[in-house]
C-alpha cells in the first residue's frame, strides 16, 4: 500500500497555519484560535524534535503519576501530543506495533484530561478542549497527509476500525471514497477470509 506523507521540513508559522486551516476546512471542522495555535506550534515543535515520536506512551503516562507537578505537566503534555501526532500523521504505526489506533486516541485524551485537572496548571480549559476535540484534531492531521495527493491516508480496514472505535468523520469519509458503507465494511470483516 502506498501512502502519502507530509514533508516535515522546518517551515514558517504562516505555512503551518495555512496547512491546518486548509485541512480544517476540508474536514468541515471549526477550531478556536487557541486550539488552532496549539496545533500549529505542536507541528513546529515536532519538526524540530522528531524524537518525540519514539517513546512508549502508556509507560510515560503511568510514570507521570509519581513525578513532581511541574515535570508531570510536561510529561502529560508530551504524551498527549505524541498520541495526537501518531493517530493523525502516522496511523500505520499503530498497525506495525500491533495495537488499534484507538489505543493512541484513548491515551492521548487521558493525558490531556489529566493535565487539565492539575491544580497548578494554568491552561486547564485549553487541555480539556484538546481532550474533548482529540478525534477532530486527529482528523485534521490525517487530512493534512492527503493534501496534494490523490491517495487516501487510510486503507478501508484502517478507516473502518478508526470510524467504529472513535467516530472519526475523516475515517467515515474515507470509507465513502472507497464506496464502502460502514454496514458493508462490518459485513466484510465478519466473512471468512476465503470467501472474499
Amino acid at each position: 500500500m502506498t501512502t502519502s506523507f507530509i514533508d516535515l521540513k522546518p517551515t514558517s508559522i504562516n505555512q503551518w497555519q495555512s496547512l491546518v486551516t486548509e485541512a480544517s476546512n476540508a474536514c468541515d471542522i471549526k477550531l478556536t484560535e487557541d486550539i488552532e495555535s496549539y496545533l500549529v506550534f505542536l507541528l513546529m515543535r515536532f519538526t524540530g524534535s522528531p524524537q518525540l515520536a519514539q517513546k512508549i506512551m502508556a509507560t510515560e503516562l503511568l510514570e507521570s503519576v509519581n513525578q513532581k507537578a511541574s515535570l508531570r505537566s510536561i510529561t502529560l503534555r508530551d504524551v498527549g501530543d505524541q498520541c495526537l501526532l501518531y493517530s493523525g500523521l502516522f496511523p500505520g504505526r499503530a498497525h506495525r506495533r500491533r495495537v488499534r489506533l484507538s489505543y493512541y486516541v484513548n491515551i492521548g485524551k487521558s493525558a490531556y484530561l489529566s493535565l487539565s485537572n492539575l491544580d497548578r496548571f494554568t491552561d486547564t480549559v485549553l487541555f480539556a478542549s484538546l481532550a474533548e476535540q482529540f478525534v477532530s484534531l486527529m482528523d485534521i492531521l490525517c487530512s493534512m497527509r492527503e493534501t496534494n495527493s490523490q491517495i487516501a491516508a487510510l486503507d478501508p480496514l484502517q478507516a473502518h476500525e478508526i470510524w467504529s472505535d472513535t467516530g472519526s468523520k475523516h475515517a467515515l469519509q474515507t470509507l465513502k471514497k472507497y464506496n464502502i458503507s460502514p454496514a458493508t465494511a462490518i459485513f466484510n470483516l465478519l466473512l471468512p477470509k476465503n470467501i472474499h
